[in-house]
């Protein structure tokens, strides 16, 4: 059996991985342990957050499946921050557990140039230090031209409570064994990294008078760019907030020995997400806090579970029982599923290419969790990359890599493979130098020309597109002409929004400036046709003109400095005066230009002047 392309692993990276190479015209496996699991959601029933969200656009920009998806799902969805300037305002959707991946199953099914197959993969067909397929357990050989594991967390999984370990999966599956000790041979480094997740509640038991209730936004929202919402505002479910209370931070004081954790297991090695933390690690760190918040979320609308988000703990389950019943409201609380750690193998993600093909084995591609990576959302970037960039190799093509000032996928990309992990990454807006270019709503300006190229957007995306474009732009032209004259009508309005009077004639487009002014104080004076959309994006255009044109001069400076390649066969132990420290670290990462070898942790300015010098005496023709 011959395949193009094979993906292991059916989650959120293995979906998207094989929907974009199958869309770009490759002969496509899917093969996952359990086909039942494609595209679950383990941990939190959600879709998108803080820079999440732009991520989940940006992959819809692009053409993957993700936003779409979301969208046929989501049971209450809002915009975080939007009381914030646009640079951190992000979709977020409560995503019905059961509906995700139903949707995502039929849309798999449906495609073509996609099969998926049940089987657990040991090995890989290696010749020629090229991947050229795979070995599952059953000893069956599959051959392929790319391999790209998105494994997740199944690799030698644990699943840790109290003193206690299984060798399992998330839903107690069989897990990958073996796959992790075949890489390791290969030469790659495997570091072991934790994450967890919190009890589920029966709703019926939660009296919810006792928290405060989170709806969902009162204006239609989606993420992909060509969804025509269809769901009720009104009908949207709403979470709830609580919060810890003295007696739980006793309870997790007084036990955390028995905590996986903090005790619990002396043989943990495992590192847990700084930046979504066990409850325990909130106590034990923030011991200054006397209550830490906690979100009500209801998983499905065919569901009683309720996910309590930010109660994550590998505690044993009867001190589980008291943490959660000290809780308001849930004082007599049943508890469906008990929370867990779990403990699991993954590379170390300098050990790539910026395509995600790894430096070791060529033709053998990793997204998701194995690249220490945490949240659906950041699996599912690298694997629709993974996919794109597997595929344009096949064709001979140059591969896209999205830069740090295009993208939050080329952010997470480049911090993976230039700076590697200790720790599961989570995307943050602050890791983003120039997040004011990369925003929630122009995520299709900046990627979706790229999706067009390679083939993930078809022609009436891309017409619709430039439609969109054309009225942002007809819309700016309309504002600079139409002019208000200084009435005493226009400045008694002005005066009731708080606007100072104008005493000559300006146009909306100056009027727009002002940073108390929107378009809906603007249709006093003009009614323009155009969607809010576009609206919006003019309005953005236009308050933020100077601090955009200031970033991308900082962007176009760091872009010189992309542009200055470090040829791939440098050896840095013949660069003298080189610190040990960033020697070591150049050669291992072995960055492809100048600005991402200052990127490195461990390489100073110092290091990339003396680097630049040699680049020049020595390889004047390349680096110019």
């Amino acid at each position: 059996m011959h395949y193009e392309i094979i993906v292991v692993g059916g989650g959120h990276a293995g979906c998207e991985a094989s929907l974009a190479a199958s869309r770009m015209g490759h002969k496509t496996l899917l093969i996952t342990a359990n086909i039942k699991n494609i595209a679950d959601m383990p941990c939190n029933p959600s879709i998108g957050g803080s820079a999440k969200g732009i991520v989940v656009r940006e992959i819809d920009a692009l053409g993957g499946e993700m936003g779409r998806n979301a969208d046929k799902s989501q049971i209450q969805i809002k915009m975080l921050n939007s009381k914030k300037g646009p640079a951190v305002q992000a979709l977020r959707a409560q995503a019905d557990k059961l509906v995700y991946p139903k949707e995502m199953f039929k849309t798999l099914e449906n495609q073509k140039n996609l099969d998926i197959k049940e089987a657990m993969i040991e090995d890989l067909m290696i010749e020629n230090n090229k991947a050229v397929g795979v070995i599952t357990s059953d000893g069956e050989k599959i051959s392929a031209q790319a391999v790209i594991l998105t494994t997740g967390t199944y690799l030698k999984a644990d699943i840790l409570v109290g003193d206690t370990r299984r060798r399992e999966g998330p839903h107690g599956e069989k897990p990958s064994n073996y796959l992790s000790d075949k890489l390791k041979e290969y030469g790659f480094k495997i570091l072991r990294l934790k994450t967890g997740t919190p009890q589920r509640i029966d709703r019926n038991t939660i009296d919810f008078s006792k928290a405060k209730i989170e709806t969902g936004d009162d204006v239609y929202r989606t993420f992909s760019y060509d969804t025509i919402p269809s769901y009720k505002i009104e009908d949207q479910i709403p979470c709830h907030l609580i919060y810890t209370t003295k007696e739980t931070h006793d309870i997790i004081k007084n036990n955390l020995e028995k905590s996986s954790m903090y005790g619990g297991l002396e043989d943990i090695m495992g590192i847990g997400p700084r930046y979504c933390p066990s409850i325990e690690d909130k106590i034990v760190r923030f011991a200054d806090k006397e209550k830490h918040q906690l979100f009500l979320e209801p998983e499905s609308i065919y569901l009683d579970d309720i996910y309590i988000q930010g109660f994550s703990t590998s505690m044993p389950y009867d001190i589980q029982e008291r943490m959660v019943h000290s809780l308001p409201g849930l004082e007599h609380a049943k508890i469906n599923k008990y929370a867990y750690a779990i403990e699991y193998d993954a590379i170390y993600p300098t050990q790539l290419k910026q395509t995600l093909e790894t430096k070791i084995i060529e033709n053998l591609y990793t997204a998701g969790q194995i690249n220490g990576t945490s949240g659906y959302e950041e699996a599912a970037c690298q694997g629709l990359m993974a996919g794109i960039n597997a595929s344009l190799k096949i064709q001979g093509k140059e591969p896209l890599i999205l830069k740090r000032n295009e993208a939050y996928i080329g952010v997470l990309i480049d911090d993976l493979v230039t700076k590697g992990v200790r720790d599961p990454y989570r995307l943050l807006t602050s890791r983003a130098e120039y997040r004011l270019l990369l925003r929630h709503d122009n995520a299709d300006i900046r990627l979706r020309k790229y999706g067009y190229e390679v083939g993930l957007i078809d022609e009436n995306r891309w017409e619709k597109f430039n439609n969109k474009l054309h009225q942002i732009e007809q819309l700016e032209e309309e504002a600079k002409e139409i002019r208000i004259t200084p009435t005493k009508e226009t400045n008694a309005y002005l005066e009731t929004i708080g606007s100072n009077p104008i005493k000559d004639g300006m146009s909306l487009y100056d009027l727009l400036k002002r940073p108390e002014i929107n378009f809906e104080n603007i249709t006093h004076f003009y009614q323009f046709d155009y969607s809010q959309e576009i609206k919006d994006q003019v309005e953005i255009h236009i308050k933020y003109d100077g601090y955009i044109k200031k970033a991308i001069r900082e962007a176009e400076k760091m872009l010189k400095l992309e542009n200055k390649k470090i040829p791939a066969d440098i050896d840095y132990t013949k660069i003298r005066n080189l610190a040990s420290e960033a020697r070591q670290k150049l050669d291992e990462v072995r960055p492809t230009t100048l600005a991402q070898a200052l990127r490195i942790s461990g390489v100073n300015p110092a290091d990339i002047s003396i680097l630049t010098v040699y680049l020049k005496k020595e390889y004047a023709n390349e680096s110019n």
